[in-house]
């Protein structure tokens, strides 16, 4: 209890020293962005939201650490009816941007109210000594990643719609969205299982090197051929679907996205295996590099290449991952190829037969029937390429469905 109450009073401590200048120099900060009276509410609604996720951290890693994978989401689910639905109700009904700011405060109740119910804990403040000597060594320098995940990405949106104007930043916008919508489908969800999962192998090296190119053998099958379909399949989309023809001009940002996506969706993995470990330092010292090639690559390349320098840059920043794979190494043995070589063989292939095939693509019809086409090879070419893992774990799966029931 000691442990838990210390690790969030230390956390509230950090939120609130984000928060409260924040909060302080809202005036000034909509007016640095001309926001009016409703777009100043929303930047308060968002602070409270920021709160409230942390005040969720300590039943979120609870059920985590338990593997209660089927309760924890069912706050999200809460979350997101929440924010989609009263988004949707109060738009139609007229209330402007405020439907944001009641959408957003809503889904942040809602989750806390939820979770708590789901996953109670003897919630209180405290700073035991002991604990808080344990809890720094790691507390400090994981808290710092996530504020400066915070400086690398969302402040360094806030740069990009001073310098940009506003359509490219929807360009910009568009592009990630779709391009980083693998890894967060695929790659979140497989690091909220299998961070609990290294934690407990940390001591033993085979299982952990086995769970590690397990991870990696899944990642690389579930988010190579996505990203090949998105580079191949995203202009023939945006062509023939009229509402969506607006956004041609960040097709290609969009395809340096997807494609910085490939290295970068093994490189998390591999960082959270350090974290899991207790190597959160090395982790830190990743992320102050990635910060400040962000900070002066991109705008570098912004004014070389306009709005589509922000994708080029992110392409080149993504290849100083492999750095990760040489440091994670040195902690624990694993295969790097083995794991992910079936995935990027079957996901060229797939890109080979879209390539001679888009020449007939002139519909909607033509261009379905080759996603299935491609589909079909990517999964033959990676059935004869990983049968014995795939069997091993379609094996383990159903064990764990059957299980759970």
């Amino acid at each position: 209890v000691l442990e838990l109450r210390s690790t969030f009073t230390i956390q509230q401590i950090l939120v609130l020293a984000v928060t409260v200048p924040v909060a302080i120099f809202a005036p000034q900060i909509a007016s640095f962005y001309n926001l009016d009276n409703a777009g100043l509410i929303l930047l308060y609604a968002l602070l409270f939201s920021f709160l409230a996720s942390s005040l969720k951290t300590i039943p979120t890693v609870l059920l985590e650490r338990s593997l209660n994978f089927h309760k924890l989401v069912v706050p999200q689910i809460v979350e997101n009816l929440a924010y989609n639905v009263c988004l949707i109700v109060f738009a139609i009904s007229g209330f402007g941007v405020y439907s944001f700011t009641i959408a957003v405060l809503a889904r942040s109740i809602l989750g806390l109210i939820v979770i708590y119910w789901i996953q109670k804990w003897p919630i209180g403040l405290a700073l035991h000594r002991t604990t808080l000597k344990k809890l720094l060594s790691f507390g400090v320098p994981f808290q710092a990643n996530s504020l400066l995940a915070l400086v690398k990405d969302d402040l360094f949106n806030v740069y990009l719609a001073k310098v940009l104007p506003l359509a490219q930043v929807g360009f910009i916008g568009f592009g990630q969205k779709w391009a980083f919508l693998p890894m967060r489908l695929f790659m979140d969800n497989i690091i909220k299982i299998t961070f609990p999962s290294f934690s407990r192998l940390q001591h033993d090296k085979e299982g952990l090197r086995k769970a590690i190119e397990k991870t990696m053998f899944l990642i690389s099958v579930c988010i190579f051929p996505t990203v090949v379909g998105i580079v191949f399949f995203s202009q023939p989309l945006v062509s023939f679907i009229p509402r969506y023809q607006k956004w041609e001009p960040a097709i290609t940002v969009l395809m340096f996205f997807a494609a910085s996506t490939i290295l970068s969706s093994l490189s998390t993995p591999l960082t959270n295996i350090l974290n899991a470990i207790g190597k959160v330092k090395i982790t830190l010292y990743f992320m102050i590099m990635w910060t400040v090639l962000t900070w002066t690559i991109t705008p570098v390349f912004i004014m070389l290449y306009g709005y589509n320098g922000v994708g080029y840059a992110s392409l080149l920043i993504s290849f100083s991952s492999v750095i990760v794979f040489f440091i994670a190494r040195r902690s624990v043995s694993f295969s790097f190829l083995r794991p992910v070589y079936p995935a990027v063989l079957a996901s060229i292939g797939m890109g080979v037969v879209i390539f001679l095939t888009q020449g007939f693509v002139n519909s909607f019809l033509f261009l379905f029937l080759d996603m299935i086409l491609s589909m079909l090879v990517y999964f033959a070419m990676l059935y004869v390429l990983a049968r014995s893992e795939i069997h091993k774990t379609t094996r383990f799966v159903l064990a764990s469905i059957r299980k759970e029931k």
